[in-house]
């Protein structure tokens, strides 16, 4: 067994990398669902549910319609060129060890739903510019989607409006405020004001304004 020791988060642009996907089940399916708002997805499959064909028109998947046990290598190796990473979802084990051992042999990552390999997908938390990933690194599926669903309880949704303040206001103060650890001291004003937060929950227009005249209160007291 690979040591889970080894595994790093990373956050990875997948605008441009192809994810190829065999398999159409609840595991592939819910694959796809997730690849498809981020990345260009293959799904190989015999067989397809609505779902694929309003993602096929929704985010432009691909769908190919082929039984994966009859494909010759030289045909998978066809499919999988040029892809980023490969995810055997099938349900016979033999045919996702032979996909994993192609998707290797040339160097593309695999995500293994029967064993841990190149990558682990996390669940995942997004608000706005904030992500966080959070994973058992296979261990446990479910206590990732529990632990989830209690970080979720406390990342409001202000979080996604004070980094929205967090990046104009650290954009500005670049050009006002040489120092950097005065521009620091600054957000970190911006961020433990409770004023901000209270009217952030009103909108963000008036947590904004509020960290506007942090911003400029502090500048003033600077050119004193």
């Amino acid at each position: 067994m690979k040591d889970k020791n080894h595994f790093l988060p990373l956050l990875i642009d997948m605008n441009d990398k192809k994810v190829v996907i065999f398999g159409s089940g609840s595991v592939g399916e819910r694959k796809v669902n997730l690849f498809s708002a981020y990345a260009p997805v293959t799904v190989v499959s015999r067989n397809f549910n609505d779902t694929f064909f309003e993602l096929e028109r929704k985010n432009g998947i691909t769908l190919i319609k082929a039984d994966a046990s009859k494909l010759t290598d030289a045909d998978i190796n066809d499919i999988i060129k040029e892809a980023f990473l490969v995810i055997p979802a099938t349900n016979d084990r033999t045919i996702n060890e032979r996909i994993v051992s192609l998707s290797k042999s040339v160097g593309i990552l695999t995500n293994e739903v029967d064993a841990i390999g190149d990558v682990t997908i996390p669940a995942v938390i997004k608000r706005g510019g904030l992500t966080i990933s959070i994973s058992t690194t296979g261990s446990s599926p479910a206590f990732s989607r529990f632990t989830r669903q209690q970080v979720e309880k406390i990342i409001i949704p202000e979080f996604a409006d004070m980094i929205k303040i967090q990046d104009e206001m650290r954009t500005y103060l670049k050009s006002e405020v040489t120092d950097q650890i005065e521009r620091k001291e600054i957000l970190w004003n911006i961020l433990e004001n409770e004023e901000v937060w209270a009217a952030l929950k009103e909108s963000y227009e008036k947590g904004f304004k509020i960290a506007q005249d942090i911003v400029r209160k502090k500048i003033s007291e600077k050119v004193r």
